[in-house]
């Protein structure tokens, strides 16, 4: 009897793991017929397209590695796992060493960030709404595609938060400094924008484009680009401050239990070293994930750049003029499109596009009216990224038999929302969110990525204290009298 049940089980979990995989492969059938289809039609639809399957590529890597920046901070914070942040850190090396062979080749698309203390402060309100939503902007997506109901209620909430966010006024307009109105207005930006009355468009053309931006190989000052690239851009920014980390982490948190699992109690400097690759290669997908996501990043630009040269662009805007769409470009002609790997501003176009159609008149600010344009979501090359990611969770949590959906509790969905708010905003002061503002900038050698991911770091410790003690006072409330 119990050898029938056990063969019964197995059936089933074969049956299932069929019908998983039946799945994966219609996730991929999709895509596969999106970009086909519309290639057919137009062959500019290739540069949409690359987005698309970068983004499938970053899906099915954050979520084989449950690769989440959000996971790293609460995980070393609350309880001293320190797997996670090995592995953006990890990714962070790779990255950096193939954005500097890609901007060798003269194909890379970055451009570097403004530097000033915008960064901390956006990062410390992304990082403290990121702990209460339990998934950073990438981790939320492909989380999403793992049937979270929750997780995409911290992306809707983030897209709209950042598209209502750029437009509101009322009090935030009252608390501007003079220096912000009287640079923003000496800029004789278009008529069609609201520059001196916007709060966050003043923010903008009155503070943070008066500041400098520059990516440390030419601060070094070297003459030939492989050194600016490589040594300055790489190893200066991002490998040498990444291993100082590693170190750090092994310092900390992994050190002590390592030793007491190996009953060392003077170790080598040997038994050191040994210590902190044991951490390094303790998680084998993660490190995987890792590594795929560094060296597709990379890539990424490198395709992006030769894409725009195919078709004679510097902009996605261009291509869209050319193909008779012209609906939702900026003043300048143009719409968002960074060249590589980025999240949360295509998704506020997208907020930005559902709420033009209700109404809501969001493009006469700088943000959307002047710089990233409000497109369809079905011209919007980027935001087939985002799509993509989603999908490429999907498909690999379908092959994992991993896809579940799951509906949160009151209130899971309330931290979620809140949580996304809070990252939205955080998002559009700090000017990017862990990918933008981070993982995008230190690899290509730009230090604002270190200031802001200082800053999300210690919004994500803030976040970690206070729901630690909203844990305990729930506890507390919840315990019978007496115990």
């Amino acid at each position: 009897m119990t050898e029938s049940v056990a063969c019964t089980t197995e059936g089933v979990g074969a049956a299932t793991s069929r019908a998983n995989a039946l799945r994966a492969a219609a996730v991929v059938g999709f895509f596969v017929l999106v970009s086909a289809g519309t290639i057919i039609t137009d062959a500019r639809y290739l540069y949409f397209s690359a987005y698309l399957w970068f983004g499938f590529i970053y899906g099915a890597s954050l979520q084989y590695g449950r690769f989440c920046m959000a996971s790293a901070v609460r995980d070393l914070f609350a309880v001293g796992v320190p797997r996670m942040a090995v592995g953006i850190m990890i990714a962070v090396v790779l990255f950096s060493l193939v954005s500097a062979a890609v901007t060798v080749a003269g194909k890379s698309t970055f451009h570097a960030s403004p530097i000033g203390l915008y960064s901390l402060v956006g990062g410390a309100i992304f990082g403290f709404g990121m702990v209460f939503t339990g998934g950073c902007a990438t981790g939320s997506l492909y989380k999403t595609g793992e049937g979270s109901v929750s997780a995409l209620l911290v992306v809707l909430s983030l897209s709209f938060a950042q598209a209502l966010f750029v437009d509101i006024g009322g009090v935030l307009d009252a608390v501007v400094p003079a220096s912000w109105t009287a640079s923003a207005a000496a800029k004789n930006m278009p008529a069609e924008l609201s520059v001196t009355a916007g709060w966050y468009d003043q923010f903008l053309a009155g503070y943070v484009w008066n500041l400098k931006s520059v990516v440390v190989g030419d601060a070094l000052g070297f003459s030939s680009p492989a050194a600016k690239a490589f040594i300055g851009n790489s190893l200066v920014n991002a490998v040498l401050p990444a291993l100082v980390l590693l170190v750090a982490i092994y310092a900390i948190w992994y050190r002590k239990g390592w030793l007491r699992k190996n009953k060392l109690t003077a170790p080598t400097a040997g038994a050191e070293v040994r210590g902190w690759w044991s951490m390094v290669t303790a998680s084998k997908r993660t490190a995987i994930a890792g590594l795929v996501l560094g060296v597709a990043a990379g890539l990424q630009m490198w395709v992006m750049q030769t894409l725009q040269q195919k078709f004679g662009i510097s902009n996605a805007g261009e291509l869209l003029t050319a193909m008779g769409i012209t609906e939702g470009l900026s003043l300048q002609e143009t719409v968002f499109d960074p060249g590589y790997f980025y999240v949360t501003t295509q998704e506020a176009q997208g907020a930005a596009w559902v709420l033009a159609k209700l109404g809501v008149n969001l493009d006469d600010n700088i943000f959307f009216g002047m710089e990233n344009g409000i497109p369809s979501p079905l011209a919007n090359p980027v935001l087939w990224m985002s799509f993509s990611v989603i999908g490429g969770s999907m498909f690999m949590a379908f092959l994992a038999n991993e896809f579940k959906l799951k509906m949160p509790t009151l209130e899971i969905a309330t931290w979620a929302i809140a949580g996304g708010i809070l990252m939205g905003i955080g998002s559009r002061i700090g000017m990017g969110c862990n990918i933008g503002a981070f993982f995008a900038t230190v690899t290509n050698g730009d230090p604002s990525g270190w200031i802001f991911l200082a800053g999300m770091t210690a919004g994500g410790w803030v976040g970690v204290k206070f729901f630690n003690w909203w844990i305990e006072r729930k506890m507390a409330k919840e315990a019978p009298l007496g115990f």
